[in-house]
């Protein structure tokens, strides 16, 4: 099957630019003029074996002259480009310019913008930061934060923005292999995905976040069960920084991960331990714990196994007693996961249910409020650090995000977008034209390595010097500086208000006697250290 996908492939290719090829002779025969054939036909000929050769553009690479139609529509933007390529969005476009300002940024084009504001600056819902007649230049590269718990003996300066889960399956071997060499010459951390620890992850020593998923690929027993043993050898390995454990995600949380039958190789059988032909369906919910305290136990093991690196979890909000359950389960065992992943339901994938997609899961600003919350109300917020995921792409989210509480945030989407991302939004089946989410290794040829690489570095590098402009522009000198005061938000047509009065921030220890905040107290009563629910 997969076979026969790949010749369909090559046969798009060839009858395509056969058809282009016959187009121009035709024009030509209808000339009667040989001097003028070879006028036009040597140039079109000399620019499909361009498009073949170059490593700029992975669509051109994989689909030569056709490639140049999506270009011609793009130098039309907004009116062609817009109404094409981001009204086909299913109802969820993502702006134009914030996906603008990540192709610049990765390609270092010029980082400014014209005409000024694009958005409707009365409209509710409208946010910004203020900045300060105190303003400063900041001369900070790259800020770091300490992930860490008192328990743990390697702690990790993780930079302040690091690259989102994405497994090698749902990506390609390419695209794993420039994202990590772009970790690498950034020195920031790439998160492995739930799809296993592969050698493109550790192929150009980046610092890795691995991330085990209710299906512990690569680290599993036949029965699908986890093997310790096998997470121990992997995790001591020194590229791997920090271990991730992942209880649900925010583009389908509560049901899994999905890697399409189409997308699984032999490599990638071999990596996750699952059979070919079959859709790998993770489990819903994880089978080595089933309570709170047991899945602090869990995660207590796992770094004692690792030497001592940064453990901590992964989870899409839900139900905010099973939180505060977890919460109830530090208090009693003692024991803190280094970090709390927060996934805002907002998140992306390649592959999720419509219904799950765009209705289950807590959005992130509310998540990382209720979060900070709850760990401020069991004074346990100073040892946990917080990461933020759900749609952040720019500096000012990134602002956003530390507001309500993220002490580091993580994207996904911007760095898809740095690796030549066009939207095609065929990541769930295998032809994917640009050679990032797919396992064909026709489109995958497209995506050279060494040139996304440079553009993933720059990303993160871009972005993150902007963040440290916004910080400066603020009259802030350091990212934990920032308070839910430092962002604005219109909640009506003749109101405006602080993150700080948008919601809701508890005391530290309120949770632990006296008076529960009104907020909390049902959620709270009902939660418990031995059950979620």
């Amino acid at each position: 099957m997969e076979k026969l996908f790949h010749m369909n492939i090559r046969r798009l290719f060839l009858v395509s630019s056969i058809i282009v090829l016959l187009a121009v002779i035709g024009l030509a025969w209808l000339n009667r003029s040989v001097l003028w054939s070879l006028v036009v036909i040597g140039p079109v000929i000399l620019l499909g074996l361009h498009d073949l050769l170059q490593t700029r553009h992975s669509l051109l690479r994989n689909f030569p002259l056709l490639g140049h139609g999506r270009y011609f529509m793009e130098a039309f933007r907004p009116e062609i480009y817009q109404y094409f390529v981001e009204s086909n969005t299913n109802g969820k476009p993502f702006s134009r310019q914030f996906r603008s300002i990540a192709y610049q940024r990765a390609k270092g084009e010029l980082g400014t913008h014209p005409f000024g504001t694009e958005f409707d600056v009365y409209q509710v819902g409208y946010e910004w930061m203020p900045h300060s007649l105190e303003a400063r230049h900041l001369d900070l590269e790259n800020p770091r934060v300490k992930v860490g718990g008192p328990s743990c003996s390697q702690p990790y300066m993780a930079s302040i923005l690091n690259i989102s889960a994405m497994s090698y399956g749902s990506l390609s071997s390419n695209a794993i292999l420039a994202l990590n060499q772009g970790a690498a010459a950034g020195q920031f951390a790439h998160n492995t995905g739930e799809g296993g620890l592969s050698p493109h992850h550790e192929h150009h020593g980046g610092d890795l976040i691995w991330q085990i998923g209710t299906g512990y690929f690569g680290c599993r027993n036949q029965d699908g069960t986890f093997d310790m043993e096998a997470f121990a050898d992997k995790a001591s390995r020194p590229h791997v920084k920090m271990v991730e454990v992942k209880l649900s995600q925010g583009a389908k949380p509560g049901h899994g991960g999905i890697l399409p039958a189409v997308k699984v190789t032999p490599e990638i059988s071999k990596i996750r331990g699952v059979p070919m032909g079959e859709d790998v369906l993770s489990p819903p919910t994880h089978s080595a714990f089933a309570t709170p305290v047991e899945m602090l136990e869990f995660l207590r093991k796992l770094e004692e196994r690792c030497g001592g690196k940064p453990v901590g979890i992964k989870l899409c909000i839900g139900n905010r007693s099973e939180f505060l359950s977890i919460a109830r389960a530090m208090l009693e065992t003692g024991f803190s996961p280094a970090f709390i992943a927060v996934d805002g339901g907002e998140g992306g994938t390649g592959a999720a249910p419509l219904e799950f997609s765009n209705s289950v899961g807590m959005p992130l600003r509310e998540a990382l409020v209720f979060v900070q919350n709850a760990l401020r109300g069991i004074d346990r917020r100073d040892s946990i650090r917080l990461i933020a995921a759900g749609k952040i792409i720019s500096a000012f989210h990134m602002v956003r995000a530390m507001a309500l509480g993220a002490d580091l945030c993580n994207l996904a989407r911007g760095m898809m977008f740095a690796l030549g991302c066009i939207q095609a939004q065929k990541c769930n089946s295998n032809i994917c034209p640009v050679g990032i989410a797919t396992q064909n290794e026709f489109l995958a040829r497209g995506l050279v390595v060494d040139a996304k690489a440079v553009r993933v570095a720059a990303f993160h590098r871009e972005t993150v010097a902007a963040f440290v402009e916004l910080l400066g522009a603020a009259g802030l000198s350091s990212p934990d500086e920032i308070t839910p005061d430092h962002v604005m938000r219109r909640i009506s047509s003749r109101e405006v208000q602080s993150y700080r009065r948008c919601y809701e921030h508890i005391e530290t220890g309120a949770l632990l006697g006296g008076a529960i905040p009104p907020a909390f107290a049902e959620d709270w009563q009902n939660a418990s250290a031995r059950r979620f629910r």
